[in-house]
């Protein structure tokens, strides 16, 4: 056992050296006066005899001494607010802006709700709240540094605006000009410290009392998780969190009650309108995109998609409907779309691009799907959030009925329409067409199995086989695959069975770089409370953005398979590079340089294991797959994390 050492009183302590250090600064004063040298060895028995001036100053313990220490600061109340929250974890890259407000959160706050998770990146911070958002269905926080720290941490910032996912997040500055030490506080500091992310932000503050922030902190949480959902941001003045909190002023706040709002719903008439023109339609289609805010959003569409025995086309910005469901027809959207005579699109991100065909040449061109005279109808609440400079927000297109509020609010209503809308004869027919519908999805589903028997052997590995050796192994079990958009090309969406609304996270909303593996790794935080099995198939090139993740996961022992699909490309880019090559009559055979991640590979098991995670591969005998997925999948049920690398075709 270590040794005790001996208590020492603290004040004491400091008195002492405050003497110390007064009695040593004259004692070099006056000899620096007399101009003479000290000699090497000189005891201080020898020095000249202080003044009684000099004697005086060195008992006087400096009156800054006294502030040094305080019991309670207004970081502390701080905590007490966000407690109020339900905030579960606080990611975050250390940073000096913030420094009261850790300890507090680390000490005062014991490190629960919201736990501290150690993050290597501002932007692996933000991304692990986002993919912890859309598991949890609650938000996360993360912490940055300003000015730099939140520069690092735009981008993330950016992805979940795109995807309305309610994140909140923490920055702070070194607080007014005359309490900024020289330097680096002002280096990160910043006049109006959320103005670079504002324009894709809900709602920002920077209180300037401390009940300015209790009252702030919950207006940014009923913000930030009322629909249309998305990050708010709070800046936090660094005096206001170090300065001492005495008990007279203490008494004196109070921390306003969090009561959520209602999610804002639909217009009936315009809801009874939609119901008319669906239970009327010969070939209704409904596409949902970000539609599912909660779980209770699937059997709602379930219900409306059986009572009109319609098709449904998931687009998957989230878990939206059944997959294997015979109604479920994404893989035919271009064709149903091109018949149907009504669209109901749940919350559309960009309902031009739905409806419309672009070719990408050197004058673009593009043309209608839909028939002539088909009835467009949206439900979203897309145009109650719509910020001026970033494009997010897509080309605008005609509808015929547009009804403004959140889709899976106004739901309920809407199946309630349908319901009164509809006659026994009209129901007859519906159930005729429900008939037709899954005899197609039945055909349907045959051939994507034998598209995935296609190159079974060939090495590099196929993303149907990927894919298919990971579910053979998976889908016994309480299983989610975390990784953005689903990951695996696709195959996983046409071959696994998908029915419960944490079974996929939906994408990253901006498509940046960098997001797949921390959102991955929110994700799995999520769901190992809820003693689920994570999964995640990760891009090389999104991985290599943020690659400290993998360390954050194993540091907090956060359950994750991380299955790589590493075509040692970004062959996304690869194949524009392709395009313009042969627009420009050059070939193609140059197209690999500055879109390639070889010469060297990388070996991503090792450097799994060089963070603490077991790594296994890289695989490039498909024979060997499924073992080291069931070696893998050992490690992950023992609780830790576990990565195995495979060599894949590029799509």
């Amino acid at each position: 056992m270590p040794r005790k050492l001996p208590e020492i009183d603290r004040r004491k302590f400091l008195k002492g050296v405050a003497v110390g250090g007064a009695a040593v600064g004259l004692a070099g004063s006056a000899e620096a006066q007399t101009g003479a040298p000290a000699a090497a060895g000189r005891s201080l028995a020898k020095a000249p005899l202080p003044s009684a001036a000099m004697r005086a100053a060195e008992e006087k313990v400096p009156a800054e001494v006294e502030k040094l220490t305080t019991q309670k600061t207004g970081s502390d109340f701080m905590v007490d607010v966000v407690k109020t929250l339900g905030i579960d974890y606080l990611a975050a890259c250390p940073g000096s802006t913030f420094r009261a407000l850790q300890e507090s959160f680390i000490n005062y706050g014991a490190n629960k709700q919201p736990e501290w998770l150690t993050c290597l990146h501002e932007e692996a911070s933000v991304a692990m709240a986002h993919g912890y958002s859309k598991i949890a269905g609650k938000p996360m926080a993360a912490m940055v540094h300003g000015t730099v720290g939140l520069q690092h941490a735009s981008m993330a910032i950016y992805n979940a605006w795109c995807d309305r996912a309610p994140v909140i997040v923490f920055t702070a500055s070194a607080g007014a000009t005359d309490d900024r030490r020289p330097g680096v506080e002002w280096a990160h500091s910043v006049q109006d410290g959320a103005s670079l992310v504002r324009d894709f932000s809900k709602w920002d503050d920077m209180p300037w009392s401390l009940q300015h922030f209790a009252e702030s902190m919950v207006r940014a949480y009923k913000v930030a998780t009322t629909a249309p959902t998305a990050p708010v941001v709070i800046v936090a003045e660094g005096k206001l969190q170090e300065a001492p909190l005495h008990a007279d002023e203490a008494k004196k706040l109070t921390i306003p009650k969090l009561v959520p709002n209602t999610q804002p719903q639909g217009d009936l008439n315009a809801v009874r309108e939609t119901a008319k023109l669906l239970v009327a339609a010969e070939n209704p289609l409904i596409v949902a995109d970000r539609y599912a805010r909660t779980p209770e959003a699937i059997p709602l569409l379930i219900k409306l998609a059986e009572l009109l025995q319609a098709p449904v086309v998931d687009l998957r910005a989230r878990m939206n409907f059944p997959n294997q469901h015979p109604l479920n027809h994404s893989d035919r959207f271009r064709a149903l779309l091109s018949q149907a005579d009504v669209m109901l699109a749940l919350e559309p991100v960009d309902l031009y691009g739905e409806i419309n065909g672009m070719r990408d040449q050197i004058e673009r061109t593009s043309r209608k799907i839909t028939k002539p005279g088909a009835k467009i109808v949206t439900i979203g609440s897309n145009d109650l959030l719509i910020h001026a400079n970033y494009q997010d927000f897509q080309r605008f297109e005609t509808q015929d009925i547009s009804i403004s509020g959140d889709a899976e609010a106004t739901m309920p209503s809407l199946i309630e329409a349908v319901q009164r809308a509809l006659t026994d004869n009209r129901k007859s027919a519906l159930a005729a067409r429900g008939q037709k519908l899954a005899e197609a999805k039945k055909e349907s589903t045959e051939r994507l199995r034998g598209e995935a028997a296609y190159a079974w052997d060939a090495s590099p590995l196929s993303l149907a086989r990927l894919s298919m050796e990971l579910w053979a192994q998976i889908k016994g079990e309480d299983w989610s695959l975390v990784s953005s958009g689903g990951g695996g090309g696709g195959w996983p969406f046409r071959l696994w069975n998908f029915d419960k609304a944490y079974h996929h996270i939906g994408g990253s909303g901006g498509s940046g770089m960098g997001y797949g593996l921390p959102a991955s790794v929110g994700a799995a935080l999520a769901n190992k409370e809820r003693g689920r099995l994570s999964v995640s198939i990760q891009t090389d090139g999104d991985f290599m953005i943020s690659p400290g993740a993998m360390w954050t996961m194993a540091h907090h022992q956060i359950p994750m398979l991380v299955v790589m699909n590493n075509n040692r490309a970004y062959h996304q880019e690869v194949m524009h590079i392709q395009r313009m090559a042969n627009r420009h009559n050059r070939g193609v055979d140059r197209a690999w340089i500055g879109t390639t991640i070889r010469d060297p590979n990388i070996d991503y098991g090792q450097l799994a294991r060089s963070m603490g995670v077991f790594g296994e591969g890289p695989i490039t005998d498909p024979k060997d797959l499924g073992p080291a997925i069931k070696k893998a999948l050992e490690v992950v049920k023992r609780g830790e994390p576990a990565l195995v690398d495979v060599y894949t075709q590029p799509r």
